[in-house]
């Protein structure tokens, strides 16, 4: 006698994929912006340009990371979505590009659609924030893919500059200054190496409170990577930025050589700012290399402006007027022969 088998016996829960779109729809359509052309479930997603005299266009894609694996454990989900839009707007925004609009691909093993309703909800709110329209993504149910109550999370953004606009940091010489910003904790990277030490090797559990950091670890490992986008565009309004790194994994040690040109390198003055106490705690918990702690942590530092020497107190004031305090980490010298492209000093 034949077997009659479902879909929902092979694992996959077709109404409860519909409860999470119908919950999904109500929140993207909240970030429509005018250039949006299509309503959520078209096929494709489509955006009307805005009248540019030569257009080009800037993509990014990226993930959250294992950062998730605290989302799973603490049950809290409303966040790591506007860290995905946040860390995609701000690869694109240190080229120049304002977002236009942003897609999501969510994997899960077993869809339930409250979960993938709070990734969203970060994600709505991430791009209501920056001005970008959350206007279509997937939700993929793979039973055996993923284990019960976890996930995967990945975006893509397009954003748009004018041609003579563009941030290529071309333009940077020797003797321009270092700009830095702050960041939020850890934002979306280094927390493969953050979890081993503090949930392994010192066996913190979530919930407890770091006398160190005045927080509970959860929360601070749950600290939203922020948006640079309003201060970068304060910059280049007031025409004082030649380039600017957005410091994720690697650290400044990797991420600002990407906006030098060759045969410049950059000095940094690690007395300029205080490193935050958790980065410090991990580590000495960890007894982590100095140089593996530079190239895998932010330190404190989120965003680096390179910015024309006459031009920092322009470009500090301009921030200032915005909330933002900048300090100066260093400044943009001749790279030594077979030398480092970061080099650091107290």
């Amino acid at each position: 006698m034949a077997t009659t088998v479902s879909y929902r016996d092979a694992g996959v829960n077709i109404d409860e994929a519909d409860r999470a779109v119908s919950a999904i729809r109500k929140m993207a359509r909240a970030t429509f912006t005018k250039g949006v052309l299509t309503d959520i479930g078209s096929f494709g997603g489509c955006f009307a340009l805005p009248k540019m005299k030569k257009p080009v266009l800037v993509s990014s894609v990226d993930g959250v990371g294992t950062k998730l694996k605290i989302a799973f454990a603490t049950g809290r989900h409303d966040t790591v979505g506007e860290d995905l839009v946040n860390h995609c707007v701000n690869d694109i925004a240190v080229q120049g590009a304002t977002p236009l609009f942003f897609l999501d691909y969510l994997a899960v093993g077993k869809l339930e659609a409250g979960v993938a309703a709070q990734v969203v909800s970060g994600m709505a709110r991430g791009c209501k924030t920056n001005g970008c329209a959350l206007i279509g993504g997937e939700t993929a149910e793979m039973p055996g893919m993923y284990l019960d109550g976890e996930y995967d999370l990945a975006g893509t953004i397009v954003g748009v500059v004018e041609r003579d606009a563009m941030l290529t940091g071309k333009k940077v010489k020797e003797g321009d200054a270092l700009l830095a910003l702050s960041s939020t904790g850890l934002h979306t990277n280094g927390y493969s190496l953050a979890r081993k030490i503090l949930l392994e090797v010192a066996k913190y559990p979530l919930d407890a409170h770091i006398a160190e950091t005045g927080t509970v670890l959860a929360d601070e490992l749950l600290s939203v990577h922020r948006s640079y986008l309003k201060p970068i565009q304060t910059l280049v309004k007031a025409k004082a930025i030649g380039a600017a790194a957005h410091i994720t994994g690697g650290g400044i040690t990797d991420n600002l050589p990407r906006v030098l040109p060759e045969g410049l390198a950059a000095s940094i003055n690690t007395s300029s700012w205080t490193v935050p106490p958790l980065f410090e705690l991990m580590r000495q918990l960890g007894q982590v290399p100095v140089d593996d702690w530079r190239r895998t942590f932010n330190l404190g530092v989120g965003m680096i402006f390179v910015v024309p020497a006459k031009k920092v107190e322009d470009a500090r004031k301009a921030l200032k007027r915005i909330g933002e305090k900048a300090w100066v980490i260093g400044e943009i010298v001749k790279q030594k022969q077979d030398g480092e492209r970061v080099e650091y000093h107290s």
